[in-house]
């Protein structure tokens, strides 16, 4: 599941950075989905499972 989530969550940024470089088209309107946002937060969430995938395979969290 984890793996999953990772892939998706991956995904997701990759689908995200590219939408929020496309240039503005202001007479279209504006833009109404913060997409460098998401990017930032699907990015994060894959930190956070990258570091539960870690835990899983048994990796040492904290030098002791």
């Amino acid at each position: 599941m984890t793996l999953g989530l990772t892939a998706a969550a991956i995904a997701l940024a990759v689908f995200a950075g590219w939408r929020g470089a496309r240039p503005s088209q202001p007479h279209l309107g504006v833009r109404m989905v913060p997409w460098r946002f998401i990017m930032i937060l699907s990015a994060a969430v894959v930190v956070l499972l990258l570091v539960h995938l870690a835990a899983l395979a048994g990796l040492p969290q904290r030098p002791r």
